[in-house]
């Protein structure tokens, strides 16, 4: 018996939600409000299953939001080891994130091996609290299939993950502009490489979604981007690392 589910059947059975900080969810937060991060949800409706990706600012706020839909958390999701996204000390501010969710939800946080001592020392989760992974892994919640995109430069393990025909691009990729590569563990060639050559197979119908709102649209597709996206504009290497590689 083929137990493989057909394509519609899957976008169907699709839970995805859009949750910005300071709008929809930690609106008493100033530094929520500011950083301006979204986290996302994905999930299988047939199944009530679902993962937070980035669970930041009120964790309690972000599981009532999935309560609501009828869907409960079964894991999370980190793009990359900064507090905004995982929660830990932000220059000075205690942040909440995947340590205060799994305090309220057992669960593994799914990282890409490069970025898991990372995120340790950011949250002060455990190597027991992270599921760790490889570019290429795919995690499944219910029959939904979340593939893992390795995407180095922003921090040496950042990630990006592909479900369905959405990109979900953390701080690698946003609508306008990149992550920055001044922080620690940041890399610009390996940010170039990223952009060009490891999302380079990601077709240009696939709808992006950035880690932040910085452009007044919350999404585009991946050919928009590519077209308008300065940082798509370099010819070369050398002449992005000009433009770019400086942070």
């Amino acid at each position: 018996m083929n137990r493989q589910h057909p394509a519609s059947d899957l976008e169907q059975r699709l839970y995805f939600r859009q949750w910005l900080a300071g709008r929809d969810f930690a609106t008493s937060d100033p530094v929520g409000a500011q950083m301006a991060n979204f986290v996302y949800a994905v999930g299988d409706r047939t199944t009530g299953e679902a993962v937070l990706v980035d669970p930041c600012y009120a964790v309690g706020e972000l599981l009532g939001l999935l309560q609501k839909d009828g869907m409960r958390a079964v894991g999370a999701l980190a793009t990359h080891y900064h507090p905004d996204h995982v929660g830990g000390d932000l220059f000075g501010h205690s942040l909440q994130g995947v340590r205060e969710l799994l305090t309220q939800c057992p669960c593994k946080v799914h990282v890409q091996r490069e970025e898991a001592p990372w995120v340790q020392r950011i949250t002060g989760c455990s190597a027991n609290d992270l599921a760790q992974h490889h570019s290429g892994d795919v995690v499944m919640v219910g029959q939904i299939p979340i593939t893992l995109i390795h995407t180095p430069g922003h921090t040496p393990g950042s990630q990006c993950f592909l479900v369905q025909d959405r990109l979900l691009a953390g701080d690698t990729l946003f609508l306008q502009g990149c992550g920055r590569t001044d922080f620690p563990g940041g890399d610009a060639r390996q940010l170039y490489l990223s952009l060009t050559q490891k999302l380079s197979a990601v077709p240009d119908h696939t709808v992006l979604y950035p880690g932040h709102a910085y452009d007044p649209r919350g999404h585009a597709s991946l050919g928009d981007t590519r077209r308008t996206n300065a940082v798509f504009k370099p010819k070369s290497e050398a002449e992005w690392l000009r433009m770019f590689g400086g942070g």
